[in-house]
């Protein structure tokens, strides 16, 4: 039967409510995975050593003082490509390590071919994949990216059960 009569011939007073539980449950799955690729970003942050030149918060208070000083990505204008490719590359020259597994070689950066690492790139923590880096975008766009000052919710999320130690009361 053609959809256009199948339409004529329902009640779609009656499917009102199907519809609008099936769409519910499929948006609160998406977001049940956006939020779990959000947390795997924000271990990936907490794990390879990016607060130690960005800050806890990605605001530029680097948390080591001997670290290079990286920059407020709070206030960042860069899209997910370029995010992605700077931390999987690093830049020569700024502080900034290189993260990717696969940086220089066996895939190259900034759309030159695989070859040796610059000399000038800043040791990184660790080096994370391309999942892990994808993670860490995520994290940053839904938590970071384009917000102000952070807020004792955002202190909360970033340290979890240890938020009293790090975070003030709100006055």
């Amino acid at each position: 039967m053609p959809w256009k009569t199948l339409i004529q011939r329902t009640n779609c007073t009656a499917l009102s409510p199907l519809i609008a539980a099936a769409v519910l449950a499929c948006v609160t799955v998406a977001r049940a995975q956006d939020e779990a690729k959000v947390k795997a970003g924000l271990a990936a942050w907490r794990s390879s050593g990016c607060s130690e030149c960005h800050g806890a918060f990605a605001d530029g208070e680097k948390e080591r003082d001997e670290a290079p000083t990286g920059a407020n990505l709070r206030k960042t204008r860069l899209d997910d490509a370029t995010i992605m490719e700077t931390v999987r590359c690093g830049r020569p020259g700024t502080g900034m390590p290189s993260f990717g597994e696969d940086a220089y070689a066996p895939k190259g950066c900034y759309g030159q071919p695989a070859g040796p690492a610059p000399d000038d790139l800043y040791p990184a923590g660790r080096k994370l994949s391309a999942a892990e880096i994808d993670a860490v975008v995520v994290y940053l766009r839904a938590r970071v990216i384009g917000r102000g000052a952070v807020t004792p919710v955002e202190c909360e999320y970033y340290y979890g059960e240890n938020a009293k130690s790090f975070c003030e009361e709100p006055k």
